[in-house]
């Protein structure tokens, strides 16, 4: 596999991010191939990644990624989505549909998978037929396992769900970490409410323990089981209130306030996530 002898002499490191390495001036493998990709210096996509502005979502676990980055020096990205679901599908034809993402031009998938079969299984089948990254969204199957019965879970059962993830070798997570409990009553005015199905089941979770987000108070533990890319969702995108058509273009600040505040977390979240690559000493 590609990327086999790369991954081997950094195993037992704490911390095997690309931010971390590009942060020590280290240009890795997965660097270079992406500059090869990109057509662009080494050095260019080393010093982008440690700025924060290129990510190379690549799991150590995932050996047989042909690595690819996104930021604002490369090339536009597409990701496809996929996903098995109570009412059909099943490992082979999760795999199918993967084998066509990657065939038409898909740079990232994300396996958004519900049901339909054992959700690890699926997830590995994929995670081993794929040289692109594979994301996943670690709260669906959190909720699948207590049979969507969200009250029941512990802040330990979704850092076990996103620590099983990251071992099978996801590249990328989405982890609905940005919504607050304060940010609840902003969203009653709205007419869709949270538009996230993952900021959906958060918020039911806090409503009924009246506790603060889990996945906010434990993102330390998050970015110790997962030192590589974060994918983060917005939970309550901007201007989705009825409001007269004159007055639609000034997004007044009652329909603004709920998408701002969802996104001020997760800034301050970023940040946290990128002292733990600490830039190497001059």
């Amino acid at each position: 596999m590609l990327r086999t002898e790369w991954i081997a002499k950094r195993r037992g490191q704490a911390n095997v991010s690309q931010m971390h390495y590009a942060r020590q001036g280290v240009i890795t493998e997965e660097m270079a191939y992406v500059a090869k990709r990109e057509n662009l210096p080494e050095e260019l996509i080393r010093d982008e990644v440690a700025r924060g502005r290129m990510i190379i979502p690549a799991n150590i676990n995932h050996p047989n990624l042909e690595p690819m980055a996104i930021g604002i020096a490369s090339k536009c990205k597409v990701n496809a989505n996929i996903g098995a679901s109570p009412n059909s599908s099943d490992i082979h034809e999760e795999v199918a549909k993967l084998e066509l993402a990657v065939k038409y031009g898909a740079d990232t998938l994300m396996d958004l998978s519900t049901g339909g079969g054992n959700l690890d299984e699926i997830r590995t089948a994929i995670i081993g037929a794929s040289p692109i990254p594979i994301g996943t969204v670690p709260i669906y199957q959190a909720l699948e396992s207590v049979h969507g019965n969200i009250e029941n879970l512990t802040a330990q059962d979704f850092l076990h769900i996103i620590e099983k993830h990251a071992q099978q070798g996801v590249d990328y997570m989405t982890i609905h970490a940005g919504i607050l409990i304060e940010h609840l009553p902003l969203v009653k005015s709205r007419i869709t409410g949270i538009v996230s199905r993952g900021g959906g089941i958060i918020a039911r979770w806090m409503l009924h323990h009246h506790k603060q987000n889990p996945l906010y108070t434990h993102f330390d533990d998050i970015i110790e089981i997962f030192k590589n890319t974060m994918c983060r969702s917005a939970s309550a995108t901007p201007c989705v209130r009825a409001v007269p058509t004159m007055r639609r273009m000034t997004r007044n600040w009652r329909n603004s306030k709920p998408s701002v505040s969802s996104h001020a977390a997760p800034g301050n979240m970023t940040c946290k996530s990128w002292s733990k690559a600490p830039a190497r000493a001059a």
